[in-house]
């Protein structure tokens, strides 16, 4: 599996080379590493990381013996957040910022997580505390099982040298200062790379296939997690009628039966499987609802108690062919539509899957949020 690290950085690049040295330490490969950040924190990158003469990341790769061509890391790996005219902005200082911000953690996480051969390091040690925030959001919407979230601590005094870039391989004596802004001597064997798993909640499981496609603003994705109650279909053939949503349909005896048909086979079912999104594995070709026409003949004569079923017997419903079951499922389509509405049809109408001469025909919604009275 090819990991993939996501950091988000200020005006400190040594914290790209720290989390990598800390990552490297605890045994994990890093094959690609992405950075946010802003325009200034860019230009500090290139200056003192990625230069290809003395850049402190090919100096850490050169000296722990990595070959540079093995982790994708380059320029065009640094992606810097833009206002509404594209432009690069040189800090997060207010909401709008932060907003700009957001967007760009968000379409980061949202791009490198499609792949499921991969695995993301979400890393929020570098920048300022709203940066690690907005990460840690992206990872929150579209974080999968693999991905981690990683904090990296370094030994409070080695913090404030901004020439200290990760422990090397033989100690040498680094300048720092305390507390008091006095300068001392310390051997860089004293330092301490410390990389912390943070735990984090994934909602990407409650987002629906529509905020997968593509990035979505911060706004659409939490919207898209406040869950409605769920609405149940009921097909109540004592009173002729279908219930969705709180509205009721009342529905001729003839399409009425031949949807109950769909709605009981749908219900019994079999397949071990939590939600019915993306299966058809119960959808019925017209030669199966045909051959099922004596169901559906029992189904009728029970809605039509007090109907002459022998004056009805060459009618339609009761001699069911191809015709008649393309007429009836064109009406009930219709019934639902102007019951229920356009978006309802798409859940509760009799739909078809595949192409002729495969076409098969079923009904959508969650066989658990369908239920039949007879």
């Amino acid at each position: 599996m090819k990991n993939i690290l996501l950091a988000v950085v200020g005006l400190s690049p040594q914290v790209i080379t720290e989390t990598l040295y800390a990552l490297h330490q605890s045994g994990r490969e890093v094959n690609a590493i992405h950075v946010i950040t802003t325009r200034q924190g860019k230009e500090k990158i290139n200056a003192h990381l990625l230069s290809p003469r003395d850049g402190r990341y090919y100096q850490y790769l050169r000296e722990y013996g990595i070959d540079r061509r093995s982790i994708d890391f380059g320029f065009d790996n640094v992606h810097t957040v833009k206002d509404h005219h594209g432009i690069e902005i040189d800090d997060i200082t207010g909401e709008e910022e932060n907003e700009w911000l957001l967007r760009c953690c968000l379409e980061w996480a949202f791009r490198l997580t499609r792949d499921p051969s991969n695995a993301v390091f979400f890393s929020v040690a570098g920048g300022r505390k709203t940066m690690s925030a907005c990460l840690m959001v992206a990872a929150q919407f579209y974080g999968r099982p693999q991905d981690r979230v990683f904090h990296v601590l370094l030994t409070p005094e080695f913090e404030s040298n901004r020439d200290f870039y990760y422990p090397p391989k033989t100690s040498v004596p680094v300048e720092l200062r305390d507390r008091n802004g006095q300068v001392f001597i310390k051997e860089s064997k004293y330092a301490t790379v410390n990389l912390v798993p943070l735990p984090f909640v994934s909602v990407r499981d409650q987002l629906s296939d529509d905020m997968l496609r593509r990035p979505k603003d911060p706004a659409t994705l939490l919207l898209s997690l406040v869950r409605e109650e769920p609405h149940l279909l009921t097909v109540d053939l004592t009173a002729s009628r279908l219930v969705y949503k709180k509205r009721e349909l009342d529905m001729m005896p003839a399409r009425l039966a031949l949807y109950a048909w769909f709605a009981l086979h749908k219900k019994e079912c079999k397949k071990e499987i939590s939600t019915c999104r993306g299966c058809s594995d119960c959808f019925q070709s017209v030669y199966d609802v045909l051959s099922g026409h004596e169901r559906i003949a029992e189904l009728y004569r029970n809605l039509s108690r007090n109907r002459d079923f022998y004056a009805m017997r060459d009618k339609g419903i009761l001699n069911l062919g191809k015709e008649d079951f393309n007429t009836y499922r064109s009406k009930i389509q219709r019934d639902i539509e102007q019951g229920f509405g356009l978006e309802a049809r798409r859940e509760i109408a009799i739909s078809s899957v595949g192409a002729r001469p495969n076409k098969r025909y079923g009904i959508k919604i969650d066989r658990e949020k369908i239920k039949v009275v007879l």
